[in-house]
C-alpha cells in the first residue's frame, strides 16, 4: 500500500452518496476535506488549468527558497557558519523543484544530493589535503574541474540528471574557490560547508512540498489516469458514431473532435510518465500490498495505438456513409464500443481504489460474434479501410487496456531475458562505452575545463561563475547548442536584471526585497513552458534573480550583475566552440543521415512481411528498431529546425516533417500488419499450394514497394544531385531532367500512377479470395474463415498504405533534392 495513497483516502469519497451522507454518519465528514486550500481557492475563481499550474509551482519554489533565505539571513550563527555557499543551496532548489515537482521527487532528491556529494565531495577532500589549497594554480583548478568532471559524465545511465549536475556544481566550487581563496581554504571543512549548502537545498525541497499539504506524485497519476481514461472513452465513442453517420460534415466533423482529443492524450499521458517514478519514492519500505502501476505506460500506449488504428482507417474515407456496413455489423460495433468502455471503466474504478463495476461475462463471451459475418474479402481496395477499422476494435476487445500481467509463469522467463541481456550488455561493454559514453564525456569536461580557465583569466575572484551555468545545465546527449546558449544568455541576463531593479527599488528593505521574487517565480514557471525559451531559458532566468535577491554583502548589485553576464557569457561561449570542435555535424546533417537509416530499416521491415514460416519475432524487431530511428529522427529535425542558418544552406523543414508523417503512419500500420501476419502464420502452418501462390503474390508487392525505398536510400546518402544523375546512368535509366521521367518510371512506385497501384492491391485481394473460397469451404469452419478474412484484408490495407505512403515519401524526397540543388531540374 503507497502511504500516500493511504493520505489521499482519507480526503477522497468513494462516491457521490457520502455528500448526502456526511452530515449523517461521522465517518464521512472527511470528505469535505477532499480538495486541498489552494485547488478551492483556483475553483472558486475559475483560474485555468495553465494559471493553475504555474501558481502551484510558483507557490512551492518561492516557499523552498523561503526556507532557504530564512536560514541563511535568519538563521542562527551556528547555521550561517556553516552554510557558506547560500546560492548554491538556492541551484540546488532551483533543479529538484523548478519543474512541478511532487513530495517523491523531492524524497528523490535527497538521495541524489547525498549520492551526488559523495560522488564529487569524497575525492575533491582527499585531493586538498594532499596537494593543498595554496597549491592551487589557473591550470591546476582547470584540470582537476575537467577530470572530476570526466568521472561524473562518463557512466551514462547508472547516475540521474539531476545527481550529475549537483555534482558537476560542487566541483566547480570546490575547485575554483579552493583556488582563489588559497591558503584560507580548509581542506576539510571547504568541502563541508559546501555539502552542508547542499543539504539545505535539498531540505528545503523537502518541506516546500510537504507545507501547507503534501504534494503527492501518485495523486497527479491517479487525476491525470482518469482525464487520460475519459479522454480513451470520448475517443472510443466518436471513432464509433463516425461509422453510422449519413452526412460528410458531421462524420469529417467527429473525425476533427477525435484528433483534438488525441492531441490532449499525448500531453497527459507523458504527464503519468512524468510522475510514475516519484511514486516509488512515497512508498512506504514494506512489499505487502502489490502497487496497480506496473507497467501502466505500456498498457495506456497499447490501447492508444489502436486507437490511432481506427483513426488512420475513418482517414482514408473520402464521403459518407459506408456503404459496406450492414445495420448487423452497426450493432455489434456499438455493442463492441459499450463492452470496452465499460471494461475500461471498470479498470479506472480498480485503479483509483473506488468501487469495482462488472462486466457482463455472457455478453463478454459473444462480444465478437457479429465479425463471424465477414465471409468475403472486398473486390477492391476502397473497401480495406473497413476491415481494418474492424481489426482495430477486435484488438480492443481481445487485450483491454487495464488487465495487468496475471501469467506467474511469465515471470521466471522474464527474468532469464533480463540476466541474458545483462550478459550481453557485459559482453559489449567496451564496445558502448567507447560509441556512446568516452566521447560526450571528454567534450563535456574538456568545456567545463576551458570555461574554468577562460573564466578565472577574467576574474580571480568571481571565475566560478563562467564553469557554474556549464555544470548545472548539463544534459546527456545533443541538443541544440546555440538555441541552448542563446535561451541560457537571455535568461540569464533578463533575470539579473531584474534582480538588480529589486535591489534599487527595496535597497534597504531585506525581507521586502525577497518577496518581489514571487512575481517573478509566477512569470518564470510560464517562460518555462514557452516554445521561445523552454526549461533552460526558464530556469537561467528564475537562478539569475534568486542570486542577487535572496542573498546579502554581495557587493553593488551592478557590479555583480555586470560580472555574473561577462562570466556566463565566457562559459557559454566555450561550450558552444568546443561543443562545434567534437561534434562539427550539424543537425541537419544528422537528420539526413537518419533519414537514410530509416529507409533502410523500413526495407528491412517490408522484406519480413510473410504468410508462412515464423518470422513475427524478426518482424517484431525490425518495427521496434525502426519506431526507434523515426523517433531519434524526430529529434534532428527538432533540432535542425533551431540552429542557425550561417552560410548553410536553410533546413526544409516542411519537407522533412511531410517525411516524418509518412514514416510514423508505416510504423503504426506495420505493426497491425504485424499482428494479422502473425496469426495468419499460426493458421497456414501447413503450407500447400494454395497458401504459396498467396505467398508469391505477397512477395511480388514487397518487391515493388522495396525496390522503390532502396533507391530512394541511395539518393538520401549522396551528397549532390550530380552523384544522383551518375547513379541513374550506371542503372541505364536514361533520366530525362527536364522531364522528370525515364524511360523505367515503373522503377519507382509514383511512375505507376493510380491506376498502377490499385491494379497491384486488387490482384493481390483476388487471389486471397480464392485462397480462402478452396481452403474454408466447409460450413463448419465459419469462424476460421471470418478471422482469415479480416486478417488477409489487413494485410492487404497495410500493403496498399505501403504503396501510397512510399510514394508520398518519393514526392518528399524529389522536393528535397530539389531544394539543395536549385540549379537542377528533378
Amino acid at each position: 500500500m503507497l502511504y500516500s495513497s493511504y493520505i489521499i483516502s482519507l480526503y477522497k469519497p468513494k462516491s457521490m452518496q457520502e455528500y448526502s451522507s456526511a452530515s449523517k454518519n461521522p465517518k464521512n465528514i472527511k470528505t469535505k476535506m477532499e480538495r486541498s486550500p489552494l485547488n478551492l481557492m483556483v475553483s472558486f475563481f475559475n483560474i485555468p488549468p495553465l494559471w493553475r499550474e504555474c501558481l502551484s509551482s510558483a507557490f512551492r519554489t518561492a516557499l523552498a527558497c523561503t526556507i532557504v533565505a530564512g536560514a541563511t539571513l535568519y538563521g542562527p550563527i551556528s547555521i550561517t557558519s556553516l552554510i557558506t555557499f547560500p546560492a548554491f543551496s538556492y541551484v540546488v532548489v532551483i533543479l529538484i523543484i523548478i519543474n512541478d515537482a511532487t513530495l517523491g521527487d523531492s524524497l528523490r532528491g535527497c538521495w541524489l544530493g547525498l549520492y551526488a556529494t559523495i560522488q564529487s565531495l569524497g575525492p575533491a577532500m582527499l585531493s586538498l589535503w594532499a596537494i593543498g589549497p595554496n597549491h592551487f594554480s589557473k591550470g591546476t583548478a582547470s584540470i582537476a574541474v575537467a577530470l572530476a568532471a570526466f568521472v561524473v559524465v562518463l557512466p551514462s545511465q547508472s547516475t540521474h540528471l539531476i545527481a550529475k549536475r549537483i555534482s558537476l556544481g560542487q566541483i566547480v566550487l570546490v575547485y575554483v574557490l579552493a583556488y582563489s581563496n588559497g591558503a584560507h581554504i580548509d581542506p576539510i571543512m571547504h568541502p563541508i560547508h559546501l555539502a552542508a549548502s547542499t543539504a539545505l537545498g535539498v531540505i528545503a525541497c523537502v518541506l516546500a512540498l510537504l507545507l501547507p499539504y503534501p504534494r503527492f506524485a501518485c495523486y497527479q497519476v491517479n487525476k491525470n489516469y482518469k482525464l487520460l481514461t475519459n479522454n480513451v472513452l470520448k475517443r472510443l465513442k466518436l471513432l464509433v458514431k463516425v461509422i453510422s453517420e449519413e452526412e460528410n460534415t458531421s462524420a469529417f466533423g467527429l473525425i476533427s473532435r477525435a484528433k483534438s482529443l488525441a492531441t490532449k492524450r499525448t500531453k497527459l499521458l507523458f504527464t503519468i510518465m512524468r510522475y510514475l517514478d516519484g511514486m516509488k519514492w512515497e512508498r512506504l519500505p514494506i512489499n505487502f500490498f502489490k502497487p496497480h502501476y506496473n507497467k501502466l505506460g505500456e498498457k495506456l500506449q497499447e490501447v492508444d495505438t489502436n486507437l490511432i488504428g481506427m483513426e488512420l482507417a475513418l482517414s482514408c474515407y473520402k464521403s459518407f456513409p459506408i456503404n459496406i456496413l450492414d445495420q448487423d455489423l452497426k450493432h455489434g460495433l456499438n455493442t463492441l464500443e459499450e463492452h470496452v468502455s465499460l471494461t475500461i471503466k471498470n479498470a479506472k474504478h480498480t485503479f483509483l481504489g473506488s468501487g469495482s463495476l462488472t462486466v457482463p461475462e455472457s455478453n463478454a463471451k459473444n462480444i465478437t460474434h457479429f465479425l463471424q459475418s465477414l465471409h468475403t474479402i472486398p473486390t477492391t481496395h476502397q473497401e480495406l479501410p473497413i476491415f481494418f477499422f474492424l481489426f482495430c476494435a477486435k484488438l480492443l476487445h481481445m487485450k483491454p487496456s487495464t488487465e495487468g500481467p496475471t501469467n506467474v509463469q511469465a515471470q521466471p522467463i522474464h527474468k532469464k531475458e533480463i540476466s541474458h541481456e545483462d550478459k550481453d550488455k557485459w559482453a559489449n561493454w567496451a564496445t558502448k562505452l567507447k560509441s556512446s559514453n568516452l566521447l560526450p564525456a571528454i567534450k563535456y569536461s574538456f568545456a567545463l575545463g576551458l570555461s574554468v580557465f577562460m573564466g578565472l583569466l577574467y576574474s580571480k575572484e568571481s571565475g566560478f561563475w563562467s564553469g557554474l551555468p556549464v555544470a548545472v545545465s548539463y544534459v546527456s546527449g545533443r541538443e541544440a547548442t546555440f538555441r541552448a546558449a542563446n535561451v541560457k544568455a537571455q535568461g540569464t541576463v533578463i533575470g539579473t536584471v531584474y534582480g538588480v531593479l529589486g535591489c534599487f527599488v527595496f535597497n534597504r528593505l531585506l525581507s521586502i526585497r525577497f518577496l518581489s521574487l514571487l512575481p517573478w517565480f509566477i512569470f518564470t514557471s510560464f517562460l518555462q513552458r514557452s516554445r521561445m525559451y523552454g526549461p533552460a531559458g526558464g530556469i537561467s532566468a528564475v537562478i539569475g534573480a534568486v542570486l542577487i535577491l535572496g542573498r546579502k554583502n554581495i557587493g553593488p548589485p551592478s557590479e555583480f550583475a555586470i560580472e555574473r553576464i561577462i562570466e556566463t557569457f565566457i562559459g557559454l561561449s566555450c561550450s558552444i566552440f568546443v561543443d562545434l570542435l567534437f561534434w562539427p555535424k550539424r543537425a541537419s546533417t544528422c537528420a539526413k543521415y537518419e533519414l537514410s537509416q530509416c529507409l533502410f530499416t523500413l526495407v528491412e521491415t517490408i522484406g519480413t512481411l510473410s504468410l508462412v514460416g515464423k518470422t513475427d519475432s524478426q518482424l517484431e524487431e525490425n518495427q521496434r528498431k525502426l519506431k526507434a530511428q523515426v523517433n531519434e529522427l524526430r529529434k534532428f529535425v527538432v533540432e535542425a529546425e533551431a540552429e542557425p542558418n550561417f552560410w548553410f544552406l536553410p533546413f526544409h523543414s516542411g519537407c522533412y516533417n511531410r517525411l516524418l508523417g509518412s514514416l510514423s503512419k508505416l510504423v503504426d500500420v506495420l505493426h497491425f500488419g504485424e499482428r494479422a501476419l502473425k496469426s495468419l502464420q499460426q493458421e497456414f502452418q501447413r503450407s500447400d499450394n494454395f497458401v504459396n501462390m498467396l505467398q508469391s503474390e505477397l512477395l511480388h508487392v514487397k518487391e515493388i514497394i522495396c525496390s522503390s525505398i532502396k533507391g530512394l536510400e541511395e539518393i538520401s546518402k549522396m551528397k549532390s544531385f550530380k552523384f544522383v544523375e551518375k547513379e541513374i546512368e550506371k542503372k541505364n535509366m536514361s533520366s530525362d531532367v527536364e522531364m522528370g521521367k525515364s524511360r523505367e518510371d515503373d522503377t519507382w512506385l509514383s511512375g505507376l500512377g493510380e491506376d498502377g497501384t490499385r491494379e497491384i492491391i486488387e490482384t493481390f485481394l483476388q487471389r486471397s479470395r480464392d485462397v480462402v473460397e478452396k481452403l474454408y469451404s466447409d460450413e463448419g469452419e465459419k469462424e476460421v474463415k471470418s478471422e482469415v478474412v479480416l486478417n488477409l484484408s489487413v494485410v492487404g490495407f497495410c500493403l496498399n498504405v505501403c504503396m501510397h505512403g512510399t510514394i508520398e515519401i518519393e514526392k518528399a524526397m524529389r522536393e528535397l533534392v530539389q531544394w539543395e540543388n536549385p540549379s537542377s531540374s528533378i
